[in-house]
């Protein structure tokens, strides 16, 4: 298992496009509204005591912060990305036989990171299914920040197509007997939610022309404080990906309110690009 190569393999939702029918909001919004979202989600995998784990140490820099030092959340989905990269290099499950695209993502902030300068990772395969692996991370920082990630990735193979998992090497020990979904759980915006517009930049683009799945977490940002949400308390916040955004492509922030939380949709037309939810804890 592993995270895509930030700097070849980003995570570029297109390619698990290939496989799904486009997501209409219309029909999105009366199916979820035909069931509860599950927002009692599955406890996290715990760190492996034998099993394969990759560890690293990172500063902290100033562009990864807000204005008040906290690490940022995208910050923190950046760390899991490049991580995940450095991991699978090192076995043999990187590019370019095997690429990865992120499905999904949770974090859960148990202590801000607000007086940290260095941070620890470790990361580790939380579970897999036919086409797909989960990815756990730890982050402890230098001075009492706690958070902890989980995340699920389509494995493609060199062809940038879904491939089976077959074996899995250094990281099935870690993966155990543990089924993981890449069922997408967040639901659509109701059709009265709040929309603003949200610009795309060329610094948020990969090489294959796709936002970054980082970036996504920076429209979150801009909004936390605004919806009464404390960034720096503890939370979770998780964000389903489902179809890649393109530049210069006209992109909307459809905002609303799920579970006591604060949800954002990324809407390009009537097609929904990712749904963001984050709840106090």
């Amino acid at each position: 298992m592993r995270g895509v190569p930030s700097d070849k393999f980003v995570a570029s939702m297109d390619l698990v496009q290939r496989c799904s029918s486009r997501t209409k909001l219309q029909g999105v919004t009366r199916l979820m509204a035909c069931h509860r979202l599950r927002l009692d989600v599955e406890p996290l995998v715990p760190q492996p005591t034998s099993a394969r784990t990759f560890s690293e140490s990172r500063r902290i820099r100033l562009s990864e912060m807000d204005a008040e030092g906290r690490l940022r959340l995208d910050s923190i989905a950046r760390y899991l990305q490049d991580v995940a990269v450095d991991d699978v290099d090192e076995t043999g499950w990187g590019a370019p036989e095997h690429l990865w695209v992120l499905r999904s993502i949770r974090i859960e902030v148990l202590a801000s990171s607000v007086d940290d300068r260095e941070v620890e990772l470790t990361t580790w395969c939380s579970g897999s299914a036919t086409v797909a692996a989960g990815r756990r991370m730890s982050l402890v920082g230098d001075r009492g920040g706690r958070v902890e990630l989980d995340s699920v990735w389509i494995h493609l193979g060199p062809d940038a197509r879904p491939a089976r998992i077959e074996g899995f090497g250094v990281y099935a020990e870690s993966a155990a007997d543990r089924a993981i979904s890449t069922r997408l759980e967040l639901p659509a915006p109701p059709s009265d939610a709040r929309r603003r517009p949200w610009e795309t930049r060329a610094s948020d683009i990969d090489l294959f022309g796709h936002v970054n799945n980082a970036v996504y977490w920076q429209g979150v940002e801009g909004r936390l404080r605004d919806r009464g949400i404390d960034p720096r308390a503890p939370l979770v916040a998780r964000l389903d990906y489902r179809h890649a955004v393109d530049l210069g492509e006209v992109v909307e922030l459809a905002e609303f309110s799920e579970g006591g939380g604060y949800g954002v949709a990324f809407v390009s037309g009537d097609v929904l690009k990712a749904v963001a939810l984050v709840q106090r804890t």
